[in-house]
């Protein structure tokens, strides 16, 4: 649905996109994650056309991002957190105003978005809260049935409540639609993304789909006979290694059980115990963010 090649964007002297490569399936749930700053709302920008690529290739749904035509923005829908809505209308004349450019538009969905979302079809934006604001926009955006529903940082400034009845509001009318949502808050997407992609410093660290990463990637806490020892090279794919007394922790990202088991007792010694559990994907990335930047320095 999307492919990304080798994609710069410079800003002045500032590189916030560095020979950037994505790509996200048809039908998945593409969660490209990253800190604030990392490069996600420019490749997004970028791929929507409201940013030119310095270089690489950009392509949606098939076109070439900066030849995209009316036809084909009719199947995309774009909610931003900073997207600017015209205050001086109320819901339900924003939602009239939409309404001719999609072909698609299906009034029915849009009564039962109106309604799932509580908000007010008289109220005018401008005396909405952020959250009904953000609403509005993914009631706009899904309303015709996108073919590819791209969310820019969708959580910013919302309150748990409200974050829970838009992702609510989403999982229950984004259809089968292929959703690209970036964000910096990974608890609220953990259990929606099929596939994850973490960017920093506008580099791709990788991309995979979720249940693989889960997989792959492990906490472990060895606790030895003696005291334990940082060893002399330990593998590669153990990041964050610590040792406490007669305890070793690190993150395996390579995790296979027998492995790990055999590399434990040559590189450590003899142990009392392994406790072996998932990570989280904040735990997930932030471990390997910051052992690429450690590598760089």
């Amino acid at each position: 649905m999307i492919e990304i090649e080798g994609l710069w964007k410079r800003f002045g002297r500032f590189d916030a996109v560095r020979g950037l490569d994505l790509s996200v399936p048809e039908g998945a749930a593409f969660a490209l994650i990253g800190p604030n700053g990392a490069g996600k709302t420019t490749t997004i920008k970028t791929a929507m056309n409201i940013l030119e690529p310095d270089r690489g290739r950009v392509e949606v749904m098939g076109v070439d991002s900066r030849r995209l035509k009316a036809s084909d923005y009719a199947r995309i829908g774009y909610v931003s957190e900073n997207q600017d809505l015209p205050d001086g209308l109320t819901v339900a004349q924003f939602l009239a105003y939409l309404r001719p450019f999609y072909p698609t538009w299906d009034t029915a969905l849009e009564a039962e978005i109106l309604g799932e979302s509580h908000l007010p079809p008289e109220r005018k934006i401008r005396d909405l809260s952020h959250g009904m604001r953000m609403k509005l926009a993914l009631a706009g955006a899904l309303a015709f049935r996108p073919k590819l529903l791209i969310l820019d940082e969708p959580f910013s400034g919302l309150d748990p409540l409200v974050r829970d009845e838009f992702m609510e509001l989403l999982l229950g009318q984004v259809g089968d639609a292929t959703l690209l949502i970036s964000s910096h808050e990974l608890g609220e997407i953990e259990g929606v993304a099929t596939h994850i992609g973490f960017i920093d410093q506008g580099r791709l660290l990788f991309q995979e789909p979720h249940e693989d990463l889960r997989a792959r990637v492990r906490e472990v806490r060895v606790t030895l006979e003696g005291d334990a020892a940082v060893p002399v090279a330990p593998p590669a794919e153990w990041l964050n290694f610590k040792v406490a007394g007669s305890v070793a922790s690190f993150v395996d990202t390579r995790f296979d059980e027998t492995r790990l088991r055999s590399q434990a007792a040559a590189l450590l010694g003899p142990a009392r115990h392994i406790d072996i559990r998932p990570v989280e994907l904040r735990t997930i990335f932030t471990t390997i963010a910051r052992s690429i930047r450690e590598e760089a320095a």
